[in-house]
């Protein structure tokens, strides 16, 4: 990786328009509408007093693989998507136009052979507004890059999960065709889609989209710790840990400490944790 170049980047405002039928695809994507009549689900799926899945602020805005511009010098064939968080300060609504401004916070040299940390920060605004309704961030694991140098000394702490046994335990099954739908908001990689190229990755068949599992995670979050209500969420944050085959059952943990909830979710068939250190913090009823 180039370091000097990295940090000299600098990304251009993304606007992104989302019509309703963009809000009810994601949230089709994430499973949301299983249970069709549902008001729960429908809420998210249902175009007559539609709401915006709160995850949803993961993927709009994308600034595309920006990591492969030659210049940068990145190895992107080892890159992995650590960790990722969000904060909503207002909620998104149907309908609007919203502008992504990206910057990078901070890279971490883990030592030459081991990789390095690049963190990622998005600010979305309303077109023509200057307040901002959500805070992303995205950890990435570069693999390939170490020896870079840094420009942080330290990675922000990592939440623990209590060592008590869980509050609240939240089931919810992933569709078979999931990453088809899912990847129709805008991630195309192939590895959730072609077999072979998923073989090639080095899994048995096409995964589930990281931030499709986080979507996941909320539907757990929002209707075990918010009455599925989505207005009481206000931020959620987790590393990814392994990744979830389409189909396969996502049981999320949940310890509650007042208006915090710290989570973690494991695959029922394989009993493997995919999302781990979660903290969500979500508003009082």
């Amino acid at each position: 990786m180039n370091l000097e170049r990295l940090l000299a980047k600098r990304f251009s405002p993304i606007a992104q328009h989302i019509s309703p039928q963009d809000c009810i695809l994601y949230s089709l994507g994430i499973g949301i509408g299983a249970a069709p009549s549902d008001r729960n689900h429908l809420q998210f799926t249902y175009e007559d007093g539609l709401k915006v899945f709160p995850s949803m602020v993961n993927v709009i805005s994308h600034p595309g693989a920006w990591l492969k511009e030659p210049e940068l010098e990145v190895d992107w064939v080892k890159i992995l998507h650590g960790e990722q968080s969000f904060a909503i300060h207002r909620p998104l609504e149907p309908g609007k136009t919203y502008v992504g401004s990206y910057r990078i916070s901070g890279v971490i040299d883990k030592g030459a052979g081991k990789g390095a940390m690049l963190y990622l920060e998005k600010q979305l605004r309303e077109k023509d507004r200057d307040d901002i309704v959500s805070t992303v961030t995205s950890t990435y694991v570069l693999r390939g890059d170490g020896g870079c140098g840094s420009t942080i000394a330290n990675a922000p702490p990592v939440h623990s999960i209590p060592e008590r046994p869980a509050d609240f335990e939240c089931s919810v099954d992933t569709l078979p065709q999931a990453a088809l739908i899912y990847r129709l908001s805008g991630d195309y990689n192939p590895i959730h889609a072609d077999p072979e190229l998923a073989k090639k990755a080095g899994f048995e068949r096409p995964i589930l989209h990281g931030l499709c599992s986080f979507g996941v995670a909320t539907r757990a979050i929002l209707q075990t710790c918010c009455d599925n209500r989505p207005e009481r969420l206000r931020a959620m944050q987790l590393r990814f840990s392994s990744p979830v085959y389409p189909g396969e059952t996502v049981v999320t943990e949940i310890w509650r400490d007042s208006e915090i909830f710290s989570f973690r979710s494991r695959v029922a068939e394989r009993d493997v944790v995919v999302l781990n250190n979660g903290r969500a913090e979500v508003e009082a009823a």
